[in-house]
């Protein structure tokens, strides 16, 4: 037969007969007889089949109800009378005696004794109760999937758990209204009791513990079985959490009073380990991120900033003795407790802060305790003609061991970084900002900087390799990028590498445009758009020269004497001149430099070559800054090669050619000198004790011999000069590059801020001409981050260059507008 739609072809019953009658009380003592058989662990000879069917029949005859009720009863009143008295039975005075509150003496051994027969008596009746009711369910499988079902009560197995809650853990111990204490207090307590143990390093029985957490994870507060309401989570896992509480309070004081920063930090982090182990392995998971955060609280969060300040192990101590493992530590404990460190972070900026003074408080004692030349002449200035170029070597010496002790610092701190710290981006900025803040705090920070390129670019990179080179300049660009006035910085540079690009004192140009390269990267093209212009002009010169040179050629100049010329020519606006000026007295008159004729007309001859190409440009010669080539005969010179080729500063050549008309045994004085070449007498001075003082290059003989140049000196030819040397350089005693006196800084930064003043005004009018109305404090805050990245400007300065627009009516004030504001005027 074909069933039609939405119906059922049901089977025939079959076995039950016709009759609705049913005698419960034989089918239920014949259940409840096979209950106690399987309860006693006697169900082998039972007919599963047989008590399925009755219990089926019993269900079938809409006696679901009753029979529920009954095997219920059954549960209760067998785990009361049998399965309690045996549990209670394995309870030792101790243990009731200890759950009470009473005082008692009792050694760890017999608590863990009497604890472990607890636990192990109801890990049993647990087990016994869980394979009794399996089986028991096995039989009312049509009950709970009938009856249950329909009539929405908890399955047996369930309602069966919950009575073992009930009338085994929760039923007071006493008739005593009074005394309430049930075997689930006494569980918690030794539960929490063996887990003391275990923290305090005795040995206990861990699966055993872990086996009722386990039955109380199983158990739950009400008939639904939400999760929340596990008899684990709302009755043990709470006082667990308190004990564990007070052990890492207790265990924190213990360990600030008796132990170092260090061992602190390992034992934390042992406790940490050892809480998430007994989580997985004793106790519940459930509870791994709520005892973790007790002990990151109690122990860690509460202590931490005492450990990090330990006078004698803290983080001080640490970093001053590299103890990058325990530095780790508490890196890692900092960031379990606090995602920004920020105690860590203000500790380690501290010491970062307080080296970075001493070693800036170390550059400025050096540099204020040099010796001073002494006034001393005659033969004790002889063989001391260094001397007056001691100091100035100690200052440079100076600023270059401040800038390596700088990178030193940073070096070190970068690996702590790196190594201990795990690269932590807060951690790097905060390093980052404490570097800044004492570099800058250093008033020659850009000075020395430059004069650690300066020294480096001269003579630092000779030998190094590519690589090396590269380090090397990374390194000095890190300092560069923590320097805030990098105009300062610019300007110190500027003077340096004019320097060393005219007196040809680069090792390697390459070196030289890879450390431009590398200055563009970090602080932009506006920085060095004007150095790029210097080594411009010296290429474009190295071709004019050349160019002269063929020029000469083709005129057919027969003298055969005639001096060759190589010349840099120099736009005015791209080059330090102020700097590379010669240096004059106060009040001395600065006339320009006299050349031997024959030099005279070397330089005329270039002027006219180079003014027909280029005419209504001016030439204005820089002696100061040149060098030259000259052959000299010393006619009483040991040996019979009597000539030596010397490389001497030009207003040393002007000096010595003046010699060239004197009769043998002719002197001239100082005075003289002056006279017949206007050299300014600062620079006279110098070059004449290059050339008459020094003993190694005494090409002029000095009476009276003295150290200091005085003006009525007088000067001879030293016929009797001799050097081991075909070839030798004369230097100028204390020229080139030097750490500036304190005049001398003030000038600079006195220029330096009349540069900044156009700077400003340049900044504001950019601003103004895009807005045309801005508040004051709008306009110093968009004046300010605009010209962060240059150098800091000053708030009064930007007033006073404001207040100058105003004055020129680029600005006027917006009337009766408050706050104050401007209006920007076409």
């Amino acid at each position: 037969m074909i069933a039609g739609r939405g119906r059922r072809i049901r089977p025939p019953r079959r076995g039950l007969g016709t009759s609705d009658a049913v005698d419960f009380d034989s089918m239920w003592d014949v259940l409840a007889s096979s209950l106690r058989e399987i309860h006693t662990k006697n169900a082998s000879k039972l007919s599963f089949e047989e008590l399925y069917r009755n219990a089926y029949k019993l269900v079938l005859k809409k006696r679901g109800e009753t029979l529920y009720i009954r095997v219920k009863e059954f549960e209760a009143e067998w785990l009361a009378n049998e399965v309690q008295p045996r549990i209670i039975e394995e309870l030792s005075q101790t243990l009731l005696l200890a759950t009470s509150g009473t005082q008692m003496i009792a050694t760890a051994n017999e608590k863990r004794v009497a604890g472990e027969k607890l636990l192990r008596a109801l890990k049993q009746a647990w087990e016994d109760h869980n394979l009794c009711m399996n089986m028991t369910t096995d039989v009312l499988m049509y009950m709970d999937r009938v009856y249950c079902k329909d009539f929405r009560k908890p399955s047996i197995f369930s309602a069966s758990m919950g009575q073992f809650r009930d009338h085994v853990l929760r039923t007071p111990l006493s008739d005593n209204p009074d005394d309430q204490i049930s075997i689930a207090h006494i569980l918690n307590a030794v539960m929490l009791d063996q887990v003391q143990m275990d923290r305090e390093g005795d040995i206990v029985d861990k699966s055993l513990l872990k086996s009722c957490a386990y039955m109380l994870e199983g158990l739950y507060e009400t008939e639904d079985e939400d999760e929340s309401t596990k008899l684990y989570l709302t009755s043990f896992e709470p006082e667990f959490l308190r004990a564990s509480e007070e052990f890492y309070r207790l265990e924190g004081a213990k360990l600030l009073l008796e132990a170092d920063a260090g061992t602190f930090c390992k034992d934390a982090r042992k406790r940490v380990n050892e809480e998430e182990d007994r989580c997985r392995s004793t106790l519940s998971p459930l509870t791994l991120t709520k005892v973790k955060s007790v002990v990151e609280t109690e122990l860690i969060k509460k202590n931490l900033p005492e450990v990090i300040a330990l006078e004698a192990s803290g983080v001080k101590y640490m970093l001053d003795n590299e103890r990058l493992l325990e530095l780790e530590l508490i890196y890692e404990l900092s960031a379990r407790v606090d995602p920004k460190k920020e105690e860590l972070r203000k500790a380690v900026q501290a010491r970062i802060l307080e080296m970075g003074n001493d070693v800036n408080k170390a550059t400025a004692a050096a540099t204020h305790t040099l010796p001073k030349p002494s006034d001393q002449d005659g033969d004790k200035a002889e063989g001391e003609e260094k001397a007056s170029e001691k100091p100035v070597s100690q200052q440079t010496t100076a600023a270059i061991k401040w800038v390596d002790d700088v990178l030193q610092l940073k070096e070190r701190y970068d690996h702590v970084l790196t190594e201990a710290f795990k690269s932590d981006q807060g951690l790097q900025t905060a390093f980052s900002r404490s570097f800044t803040d004492f570099i800058n705090a250093f008033e020659r920070s850009s000075e020395y900087l430059s004069l650690f390129f300066d020294e480096n670019m001269k003579k630092g990179i000779k030998g190094k390799t590519e690589n090396e080179v590269d380090l090397l300049l990374d390194k000095g660009i890190t300092l560069l990028r923590y320097i805030q006035d990098k105009d300062m910085f610019e300007r110190y540079y500027k003077k340096h590498l004019s320097r060393r690009l005219l007196m040809k004192r680069s090792i390697s140009m390459d070196a030289e445009r890879q450390m431009i390269s590398k200055m563009k990267m970090e602080v932009g093209n506006t920085f060095t758009q004007r150095i790029e212009a210097m080594f411009k002009d010296m290429a474009v010169s190295a071709d004019l020269t050349s160019n002269y040179k063929r020029h000469v050629a083709e005129l057919g100049d027969p003298d055969p004497k005639r001096a060759e010329i190589e010349v840099n020519v120099l736009t005015s606006t791209m080059w330090p001149l102020e700097a590379m000026a010669p240096s004059y007295n106060d009040g001395e008159d600065r006339p320009r430099c006299i050349f031997p004729p024959q030099i005279e007309r070397i330089k005329q001859g270039f002027e006219k070559f180079y003014l027909d190409k280029h005419s209504g440009r001016q030439l204005t010669w820089q002696a100061n800054m040149g060098t030259a080539d000259l052959r000299a005969y010393f006619p009483e010179m040991k040996g019979a090669k009597k000539t030596r080729e010397i490389n001497v500063s030009t207003y040393a050549m002007v000096i010595l050619l003046l010699f060239n008309d004197l009769p043998p045994g002719g002197f001239m004085t100082t005075e003289e000198i002056q006279a017949r070449t206007n050299i300014p007498l600062n620079e006279l001075t110098r070059n004449l004790q290059s050339l008459g003082v020094a003993q190694k290059t005494r090409v002029l003989r000095k009476e009276p011999m003295s150290k200091d140049v005085k003006i009525d000196d007088k000067f001879y030819f030293n016929e009797t000069f001799y050097s081991q040397f075909q070839k030798f350089k004369i230097g100028v005693v204390t020229s080139g590059n030097k750490v500036e006196d304190s005049q001398e800084r003030s000038e600079t930064e006195k220029k330096n801020n009349d540069t900044r003043g156009g700077v400003i005004e340049a900044a504001i009018v950019r601003i103004m001409k895009q807005r045309k109305e801005l508040s004051h404090q709008k306009l110093i805050a968009e004046v300010i981050q605009q010209l962060t990245a240059r150098f800091m400007p000053d708030v009064n300065m930007v007033k006073k260059r404001v207040e100058s627009l105003i004055e020129r009516e680029y600005l006027e004030r917006i009337e009766d507008r408050e706050p104050a504001a401007y209006r920007y005027l076409a």
